[in-house]
Protein backbone atom coordinates (compact mmCIF):
# COMPACT_ATOMS: atom_id res chain seq x y z
CA UNK A 1 0.00 0.00 0.00
CA UNK A 2 1.18 3.02 -1.03
CA UNK A 3 0.34 6.62 1.21
CA UNK A 4 0.67 9.73 -0.51
CA UNK A 5 1.68 13.21 1.95
CA UNK A 6 -0.81 16.30 0.42
CA UNK A 7 -0.27 19.00 2.66
CA UNK A 8 -3.49 21.56 2.53
CA UNK A 9 -2.39 25.41 3.22
CA UNK A 10 -3.89 28.82 2.57
CA UNK A 11 -4.90 31.86 4.32
CA UNK A 12 -6.79 32.07 7.78
CA UNK A 13 -10.76 31.34 6.98
CA UNK A 14 -9.63 29.89 3.46
CA UNK A 15 -11.36 26.65 4.20
CA UNK A 16 -8.71 24.10 4.47
CA UNK A 17 -10.79 22.33 7.41
CA UNK A 18 -13.75 21.94 5.63
CA UNK A 19 -12.14 21.31 2.72
CA UNK A 20 -10.27 18.29 4.81
CA UNK A 21 -13.57 17.15 6.29
CA UNK A 22 -15.70 17.03 3.04
CA UNK A 23 -13.96 14.16 1.43
CA UNK A 24 -11.87 12.43 4.91
CA UNK A 25 -13.35 8.78 5.06
CA UNK A 26 -12.11 8.92 9.04
CA UNK A 27 -13.19 11.75 11.87
CA UNK A 28 -10.93 14.34 11.38
CA UNK A 29 -8.30 14.92 13.57
CA UNK A 30 -8.43 18.65 14.18
CA UNK A 31 -6.92 21.29 16.88
CA UNK A 32 -9.61 23.71 16.40
CA UNK A 33 -9.63 26.22 19.15
CA UNK A 34 -11.40 28.99 20.66
CA UNK A 35 -10.38 32.02 18.91
CA UNK A 36 -9.17 34.69 21.73
CA UNK A 37 -7.76 37.69 19.17
CA UNK A 38 -9.77 40.55 16.86
CA UNK A 39 -10.29 37.68 14.36
CA UNK A 40 -13.22 35.98 16.21
CA UNK A 41 -15.05 38.55 14.50
CA UNK A 42 -14.33 36.30 11.30
CA UNK A 43 -15.25 32.84 12.97
CA UNK A 44 -15.43 31.38 16.57
CA UNK A 45 -12.28 28.18 15.85
CA UNK A 46 -8.80 28.28 13.95
CA UNK A 47 -6.55 25.52 13.72
CA UNK A 48 -3.65 25.95 15.59
CA UNK A 49 -1.42 22.76 14.61
CA UNK A 50 -3.03 20.32 11.70
CA UNK A 51 -6.18 18.92 10.64
CA UNK A 52 -5.45 15.24 9.32
CA UNK A 53 -8.20 13.01 7.32
CA UNK A 54 -7.43 9.99 4.74
CA UNK A 55 -8.77 8.76 1.91
CA UNK A 56 -8.45 5.82 -0.08
CA UNK A 57 -7.86 5.80 -3.64
CA UNK A 58 -7.96 2.04 -4.25
CA UNK A 59 -6.16 -1.11 -3.00
CA UNK A 60 -3.13 0.44 -3.56
CA UNK A 61 -2.56 3.81 -2.64
CA UNK A 62 -4.15 5.98 0.30
CA UNK A 63 -3.65 10.04 0.40
CA UNK A 64 -2.86 11.64 3.82
CA UNK A 65 -4.23 15.21 3.96
CA UNK A 66 -2.56 17.79 6.42
CA UNK A 67 -3.85 21.15 6.83
CA UNK A 68 -2.02 23.89 8.36
CA UNK A 69 -3.20 26.46 10.50
CA UNK A 70 -3.87 29.77 8.41
CA UNK A 71 -2.67 32.54 11.05
CA UNK A 72 1.15 33.25 10.96
CA UNK A 73 1.49 33.16 14.44
CA UNK A 74 1.69 29.10 13.91
CA UNK A 75 3.65 29.24 10.96
CA UNK A 76 6.32 26.83 12.79
CA UNK A 77 3.82 24.36 12.17
CA UNK A 78 4.13 24.94 7.84
CA UNK A 79 8.05 23.88 8.29
CA UNK A 80 7.11 20.83 10.08
CA UNK A 81 4.04 20.17 7.70
CA UNK A 82 5.33 20.48 4.70
CA UNK A 83 8.36 17.52 5.47
CA UNK A 84 8.03 14.36 3.12
CA UNK A 85 4.87 15.88 0.77
CA UNK A 86 4.42 15.18 -2.26
CA UNK A 87 2.12 17.72 -3.12
CA UNK A 88 0.22 20.50 -2.11
CA UNK A 89 -3.40 22.78 -2.08
CA UNK A 90 -2.96 26.66 -1.48
CA UNK A 91 -6.57 27.05 -1.19
CA UNK A 92 -7.27 30.50 -1.70
CA UNK A 93 -10.88 32.61 -0.50
CA UNK A 94 -11.77 33.70 -3.91
CA UNK A 95 -14.23 36.02 -2.12
CA UNK A 96 -12.06 37.77 -0.18
CA UNK A 97 -9.61 39.48 -2.41
CA UNK A 98 -7.64 41.12 0.96
CA UNK A 99 -6.20 37.56 1.26
CA UNK A 100 -4.86 37.35 -2.02
CA UNK A 101 -1.47 38.56 -0.97
CA UNK A 102 -0.99 36.45 2.16
CA UNK A 103 -1.85 33.23 -0.06
CA UNK A 104 0.58 34.51 -2.37
CA UNK A 105 2.91 34.71 0.41
CA UNK A 106 2.20 30.96 1.42
CA UNK A 107 2.60 30.02 -2.31
CA UNK A 108 6.03 31.04 -2.67
CA UNK A 109 6.66 29.57 0.97
CA UNK A 110 5.87 26.00 -0.03
CA UNK A 111 7.26 26.10 -3.19
CA UNK A 112 10.73 26.76 -1.52
CA UNK A 113 9.82 23.68 0.65
CA UNK A 114 10.03 21.22 -2.35
CA UNK A 115 10.29 20.91 -6.18
CA UNK A 116 6.77 19.35 -5.53
CA UNK A 117 3.89 19.48 -7.87
CA UNK A 118 1.04 21.76 -6.29
CA UNK A 119 -2.49 23.37 -7.28
CA UNK A 120 -4.62 26.32 -6.72
CA UNK A 121 -8.06 25.60 -5.55
CA UNK A 122 -10.32 28.88 -6.13
CA UNK A 123 -12.40 28.18 -3.24
CA UNK A 124 -16.15 29.47 -2.44
CA UNK A 125 -16.91 29.43 -5.95
CA UNK A 126 -20.77 29.21 -4.89
CA UNK A 127 -20.65 33.06 -3.96
CA UNK A 128 -21.87 35.48 -6.01
CA UNK A 129 -18.34 37.90 -5.33
CA UNK A 130 -15.96 35.29 -6.03
CA UNK A 131 -13.38 36.11 -8.25
CA UNK A 132 -13.07 33.44 -11.56
CA UNK A 133 -10.17 31.25 -11.13
CA UNK A 134 -8.41 32.88 -14.06
CA UNK A 135 -8.49 36.32 -12.11
CA UNK A 136 -7.45 34.95 -9.05
CA UNK A 137 -4.09 33.62 -11.31
CA UNK A 138 -3.50 37.33 -12.08
CA UNK A 139 -3.95 38.65 -8.69
CA UNK A 140 -1.25 35.96 -7.69
CA UNK A 141 0.88 36.16 -10.48
CA UNK A 142 1.15 32.18 -11.21
CA UNK A 143 1.85 31.45 -14.54
CA UNK A 144 0.00 30.13 -17.05
CA UNK A 145 1.35 26.42 -16.57
CA UNK A 146 0.04 26.95 -12.84
CA UNK A 147 -3.36 24.87 -12.18
CA UNK A 148 -6.00 27.29 -10.59
CA UNK A 149 -9.29 25.30 -10.00
CA UNK A 150 -12.56 26.25 -9.03
CA UNK A 151 -13.42 24.75 -5.48
CA UNK A 152 -16.07 24.86 -3.25
CA UNK A 153 -14.61 23.49 -0.30
CA UNK A 154 -18.14 21.97 1.82
CA UNK A 155 -18.74 19.84 -1.76
CA UNK A 156 -17.00 16.65 -1.93
CA UNK A 157 -17.29 16.20 -5.26
CA UNK A 158 -15.44 19.84 -5.86
CA UNK A 159 -13.09 18.70 -3.47
CA UNK A 160 -12.07 15.78 -4.83
CA UNK A 161 -11.62 17.21 -8.49
CA UNK A 162 -9.19 19.22 -7.59
CA UNK A 163 -7.73 16.50 -5.49
CA UNK A 164 -7.30 13.93 -8.52
CA UNK A 165 -5.97 17.09 -10.91
CA UNK A 166 -3.17 17.51 -8.37
CA UNK A 167 -2.64 13.21 -7.69
CA UNK A 168 -2.43 13.05 -11.77
CA UNK A 169 0.19 16.19 -11.13
CA UNK A 170 1.98 13.90 -9.13
CA UNK A 171 2.07 10.62 -11.07
CA UNK A 172 3.26 12.75 -14.11
CA UNK A 173 6.08 14.18 -12.32
CA UNK A 174 6.96 10.54 -10.63
CA UNK A 175 7.23 9.31 -14.50
CA UNK A 176 9.34 12.36 -15.42
CA UNK A 177 7.27 13.52 -18.01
Amino acid sequence: METVKIVVTGPFNAGKTEFISSISEIEVVSTERRITDGSRAVKRETTVAMDFGRITVDDGLILHLFGTPGQTRFNFMWDILSEGMLGFVVLVDSARPETFREAKTLLDRFRRYSATPYVIAANKQDMADAWPPEDLRIALRASSATKVLSCVATNHASVKEVLLDLLYSILESARGD
